[in-house]
């Protein structure tokens, strides 16, 4: 089985400004203002839609069914014995040309109890390019009381709500593990590359201002008052802060226990693979991808690679830095 370059998969019509900095890094014209999240190896739709987000393949098929026809190939028999035809992981790529508004995505049990969803959203960034001074938000500084939280969202408190959150600078390197529950935003002008558990699942805790219907889209479905246990109350201490941000240096980038969510390994150089599903994401330089005896592509910034378990052993060659994300271990 070959591996797969994509193309950009850019939902449209995003609530949020953004879509310059994707095309820049991918070396392809602007695809809009507000298409600011590209969606990369999807098997997931965005919420609401029956199709909008999957990945489409060279020959017409949406990855999602190429994976239900064949998922043994695509992903491996551990896999599949574990988590089914599915990746278990979804890969953005996103521009913020906007603040994000304050939201939070529910934990696995969350979903399952509430939802009827197998899993819910833990996530990671790392940071590809950030203007000086470019900020995210995550967790609150001190205790917030579920009933003061409730009255925040009512009143649309955008000021309080966001001052509540830690304020963390970011540049081109750093990485942020973001657990589900904690709530979060991310300031404009920043690039980033999201791993995420495999789910659209988001509960805005601000809406006021965007350009999305809040009291209609915003709470998972549930009504507010039932989906704002969701969100971690409790402060975020600075100790736990300092643990999930690093820097892409490292090669095994995100802490250890994220390995359960999805995992994202750094590469510089040339390096060898043992076969594995994954989506590999290039930052920087040029190089080759070389599976089998003799099959390859070229590989330079903004190249996006599909590589199904079947194609075996991989060989990177060339000076090109690029991140290996995968699924959580089978």
């Amino acid at each position: 089985m070959s591996v797969v370059v994509l193309p950009a998969n850019q939902p449209a019509d995003r609530f949020y400004l953004g879509g310059d900095r994707i095309a820049a890094f991918r070396g392809t014209a602007p695809a809009g203002d507000h298409v600011p999240e590209d969606w990369v190896g999807s098997a997931t739709t965005v919420a609401g839609f029956d199709e909008v987000g999957l990945t489409v393949l060279p020959d017409g098929r949406f990855l999602r069914a190429a994976l239900a026809e064949d998922p043994v190939r695509w992903l491996g028999a551990a896999h599949v014995a574990r988590f089914g035809a599915k990746p278990a992981l979804l890969v953005k790529l996103l521009d913020a040309g906007e603040r994000l508004p304050v939201h939070a995505h529910p934990d696995d049990a969350f979903a399952q109890s509430h939802l009827g969803c197998r899993n819910g959203k833990t996530e990671s960034w790392i940071i590809l390019d950030a203007e000086p001074g470019a900020k995210v938000h995550l967790g609150f500084r001190e205790d917030v009381p579920p009933s003061t939280l409730a009255s925040w969202v009512e009143t649309q408190d955008r000021e309080t709500m966001l001052g509540a959150l830690h304020d963390i600078e970011v540049t081109a390197g750093d990485t942020v593990y973001v657990p589900a529950g904690y709530p979060h935003a991310i300031g404009p002008g920043i690039l980033l590359l999201e791993l995420q558990q495999a789910a659209d699942l988001s509960l805005l805790l601000e809406y006021d201002g965007f350009a999305i219907d809040g009291p209609r889209d915003g709470h998972l479905g549930i009504g507010f008052a039932a989906a704002l246990p969701c969100v971690r109350h409790e402060a975020v201490p600075a100790g736990t802060l300092e643990e999930i941000r690093g820097r892409i240096d490292d090669r095994h980038i995100f802490p250890a226990y994220a390995d359960s969510f999805f995992r994202a390994d750094h590469h510089s150089g040339p390096s060898t693979w043992e076969p594995g599903f994954s989506i590999v994401v290039v930052l920087s330089g040029t190089g080759r991808l070389t599976w089998g005896t003799d099959s390859s592509v070229d590989l330079r910034q903004g190249t996006t690679v599909l590589v199904p378990h079947d194609a075996g052993s991989i060989r990177i060659d060339g000076d090109v830095a690029l991140v290996r994300c995968r699924p959580p271990a089978a």
